[in-house]
């Protein structure tokens, strides 16, 4: 018998985003752009890298969208709201504002304000606004494993 059970599909969904999601972050963080600085001169490489991206941004908006409802449905379904206050919960705090960051950004700060000002940047200084998409992805990427590493940790009883 199969059991349909919408805590466990709504923990699958969150799992299958965060892959999705993270996984991506990490593509572009540790492939893609090494990729762009090797294969592409520096006056295309942050035009080429919006054009990619721009490709992949829907894939990061919809797999944050099913990850943020998902993990609000569970923490609505155990009363996780309540965990928030306790000592333990910073895993908690910090999957929290992960998602907060990566939402703004996605929808917000990079349809509305980033993408004018990367390209006004980029016309004076290509490479220095290339280096700080990587750093930015970098810093992103390094966000998100912690906040992975630690959710894991504290999910098998590891307290910080």
């Amino acid at each position: 018998m199969i059991n349909m059970d919408p805590f466990i599909i709504a923990r699958v969904i969150h799992v299958i985003a965060i892959v999705l999601w993270i996984g991506g972050v990490a593509m572009v963080t540790l492939v893609l752009l090494p990729a762009i600085k090797r294969l592409i001169e520096p006056e295309q490489r942050v035009d080429f890298f919006e054009k990619i991206e721009g490709n992949f941004a829907w894939q990061s908006r919809i797999t944050t969208v099913l990850a943020g409802g998902s993990g609000f449905y569970m923490l609505f379904q155990t009363g996780g709201w309540q965990r928030l206050s306790v000592d333990g919960s910073g895993w908690l705090h910090l999957m929290i504002f992960t998602w907060l960051l990566f939402t703004i950004m996605l929808f917000i700060l990079e349809p509305l304000v980033l993408h004018r000002l990367i390209k006004s940047k980029a016309k004076r200084d290509p490479e220095g606004t290339f280096s700080m998409i990587s750093r930015l992805h970098y810093v992103l990427l390094t966000v998100s494993l912690i906040t992975v590493g630690w959710a894991v940790a504290a999910s098998h009883g590891f307290i910080l």
